[in-house]
């Protein structure tokens, strides 16, 4: 028997704002609101609010919270502890490399941390961490009481300032949080590629500060736009771009890795650097694509000799950009600025290999006119 979905407080009120509801991850999501164009514009250009609440919150304190957490993780949390409130993005490792799941991570005060977990692997990552932790002067508390909103673009920040009446949040950098009292907690991250706060709140809260966001002239956004936007913005999602058979060097994540300290043994630390000893076998590249082709997860990437070199991990057309973008895995000896084809159907249509992002502080990369051919 299929397990039912689960619903996040805001499902009644997704549906009183017209939301086309749909499956992920295990949970009854909005996919869009009738325009996924519409929606991913609003956030380009002015704010949206999205219902993220299917990821969910861990708080893990203790006196071996801190140690806990530089084993388990690939970044290292010791660079949080000059700052209580700054976060960081990382993997989690299996010990041949392979990534468990990417995060982010808060420093809330010494011994006391907060992670925020994706939807589909929230549950085995707490049973994964509660193992590393047996025996360790370590507490864990999910936190399912809380929803998620995310609201992003340009204007973000200063709208959500107006109606939390936190004109602080304007001085608040990125990957930093701050609490307002204790059912409120915001930090300046996101996962659009443009500016904005993602807000963590009681479940009982979230419907009438969904309203008063919305009231403020940010606009309802589905799991559509979040898709595309964060496509433009080259941001890997996990369980297409990356899985346990990818390390974070094939998977333009290396820079999450912190290898400063050779005394910290994080797990999967060997393996990352007999990878890096040889190079990785594979890397994740952006594509560029004429106007009228659309990639698919799943479609070969080609040489110009016709020879297999690699498959595409997502793809869309870029509303931004007014052309068909991806991410692909290619072999090592394709590199930047390469030409390749991918397999469409029948035909090849040519590709430029591109580092990503598409998308970044407003404007294109890669300006159509530096573009494949047209």
């Amino acid at each position: 028997m299929t397990a039912a979905l689960q619903r996040t407080a805001l499902y009644d009120w997704h549906l009183a704002q017209g939301a086309r509801m749909s499956p992920f991850a295990g949970w009854e999501m909005p996919l869009h609101y009738g325009s996924q164009l519409q929606e991913h514009q609003a956030v380009r250009q002015n704010a949206g609010i999205f219902d993220v609440s299917h990821m969910r919150p861990l708080d893990i304190s203790g006196p071996d919270a801190r140690a806990l957490l530089r084993r388990a993780l690939a970044n290292d949390v010791a660079r949080l502890d000059r700052e209580p409130g700054r976060a960081l993005y990382t993997c989690m490792l299996q010990e041949d490399g392979g990534i468990l799941d990417d995060l982010i991570v808060y420093f809330l005060a010494p011994e006391r941390y907060r992670v925020v977990l994706n939807a589909a692997g929230a549950g085995a990552d707490t049973a994964y961490l509660r193992q590393l932790a047996a025996g360790k002067a370590v507490s864990f508390q999910p936190r399912d009481d809380w929803g998620i909103l995310a609201c992003q673009g340009p204007r973000a920040v200063e709208l959500v300032a107006g109606v939390l009446g936190l004109a602080e949040l304007a001085a608040l950098r990125s990957f930093r949080s701050l609490s307002a009292g204790t059912d409120l907690f915001i930090a300046r991250t996101g996962y659009t590629g443009e500016d904005g706060v993602e807000i963590l709140t009681s479940n009982a809260a979230l419907p009438a500060l969904a309203d008063a966001l919305v009231a403020a002239g940010l606009r309802p956004a589905g799991l559509a736009a979040r898709d595309s936007l964060r496509l433009e913005a080259g941001l890997n999602l996990y369980g297409q771009d990356m899985g346990p058979e990818d390390s974070p060097d094939r998977s333009h994540l290396g820079w999450t890795v912190d290898l400063r300290d050779p005394e910290r043994q994080f797990i999967g630390r060997a393996a990352v650097e007999a990878e890096r000893r040889v190079g990785p076998r594979q890397r994740l590249w952006g594509l560029l694509l004429p106007r009228d082709a659309i990639p698919r997860a799943g479609y070969r990437v080609v040489d110009t000799a016709g020879q297999p070199v690699g498959r595409v991990q997502s793809g869309s057309f870029a509303p931004s950009l007014g052309q068909g973008i991806a991410l692909a895995r290619l072999d090592a000896a394709i590199g930047s600025d390469s030409s390749v084809f991918l397999q469409i159907r029948q035909r090849q249509v040519p590709a430029r290999v591109v580092e990503p992002p598409f998308w970044r502080h407003g404007r294109a990369v890669y300006p159509t006119q530096e573009g494949v051919p047209q």
